[in-house]
């Protein structure tokens, strides 16, 4: 379920050796306190690397959705990698796996390495500032002083939204894709239903990786709904033949997509990390509300909305465009929703790449 990682001391590798390796594991020696109070007595941090860090080189920083891992190359497609805009022949990317995934960093499936009263299915309580401190634990390692830019869709623009605000001066512009500056009640709702559907299996909470495994098949397939929207369904999973009564186009739809997640995931990373994405809020213990948050983070900012997005919709990232005083919005049509941020590479590299040109005339 996990891919193999490997310990090494050289930090960077092309794209094509990192697939073949694995991540790169930076361990971490020392106590890690998380927001919740609980200190961690170590930490592992997997992560990926593009190109060669050279003093003159500029460096891109991805952080990662919800179940993607560090490989941004593989994941992002046609934004990322060889050949495309956010190419290691012109920049140094590093994309690291957030605490509590099962990729390698640590989280659920690697309390053994803790040696401490935390197991399996007692991790503490993440949330996106402790992963961001993960981060910048390995940004002080690599020796990354500054980033040119700093990118994140969905969960992985939580991420970007409290890094700019840890670290202002560090990152230099950022670009953010279907994501908001704080989790909303709808986006609440949808992760206690999935929860819930982990929890009513009957495995849950077996000290065992594979516990919750139908569980997390029924919370991808209640994530689908939200990811995508009833225009693409019908278009895509419709049936041609009126006079079906049984195994419906949608149905094998969602039972593949479910199928497909149980098995490269962890029911237990699953419902951590959507607790995680719940407690987000860049206003929590800054003594303000979101407004007068949004308003401290004057880095140049780059956001894209969908306008089929019905899991963030295009009415957060325009309220984060009148309340950040140096960002600017701009919204694409989409027929994949919410996965349009992945999906939807060509318009996103023209538009990013334009932006990217205006910033550094």
């Amino acid at each position: 379920m996990v891919p193999l990682a490997k310990v090494i001391q050289i930090d960077t590798y092309s794209a094509i050796e990192f697939e073949k390796m694995g991540p790169t594991i930076y361990q971490y020696n020392q106590p890690f306190t998380l927001e919740c109070g609980v200190s961690l007595p170590k930490l592992k941090i997997a992560y990926h690397t593009y190109g060669e860090f050279t003093p003159n080189k500029k460096v891109v920083w991805v952080c990662h959705a919800l179940t993607a891992n560090s490989d941004v190359a593989d994941w992002w497609k046609g934004l990322v990698g060889e050949g495309y805009l956010i190419n290691p022949s012109d920049y140094f990317i590093v994309c690291a796996n957030i605490l509590g995934s099962c990729y390698g960093s640590t989280g659920p499936l690697s309390v053994e390495d803790l040696g401490t009263e935390i197991s399996l299915n007692n991790f503490p309580t993440l949330t996106i500032r402790d992963m961001v401190q993960a981060h910048i634990l390995l940004r002080q390692h690599l020796k990354i002083e500054s980033i040119d830019l700093l990118m994140g869709g969905s969960m992985g623009g939580y991420q970007a939204l409290e890094w700019a605000i840890f670290e202002p001066t560090v990152i230099k512009k950022m670009f953010l894709i279907a994501t908001s500056p704080s989790e909303s009640a709808w986006g609440v709702a949808v992760h206690t239903a999935q929860r819930l559907a982990i929890e009513a299996d009957c495995t849950w909470k077996q000290a065992t990786p594979n516990a919750g495994a139908k569980g997390l098949k029924a919370a991808r397939a209640i994530g689908m709904l939200t990811y995508r929207n009833y225009g693409i369904f019908q278009e895509k999973q419709t049936d041609e033949d009126p006079e079906k009564i049984d195994n419906f186009k949608a149905s094998s739809y969602i039972e593949y997509q479910g199928d497909k997640l149980v098995k490269r995931f962890n029911a237990y990373s699953y419902w951590l990390l959507t607790k995680s994405m719940d407690s987000h809020h860049l206003a929590r213990k800054r003594g303000g509300d979101l407004m007068t948050t949004l308003a401290t983070i004057k880095i140049p900012t780059f956001i894209i909305g969908i306008n089929s997005d019905i899991l963030c919709p295009l009415d957060e990232q325009r309220f984060m465009e009148h309340h950040m005083p140096n960002a600017k919005l701009i919204a694409i049509d989409s027929m994949y929703g919410h996965d349009g941020f992945i999906i939807e590479a060509p318009q996103i590299t023209n538009l990013l790449k334009s932006w990217l040109v205006s910033q550094n005339a």
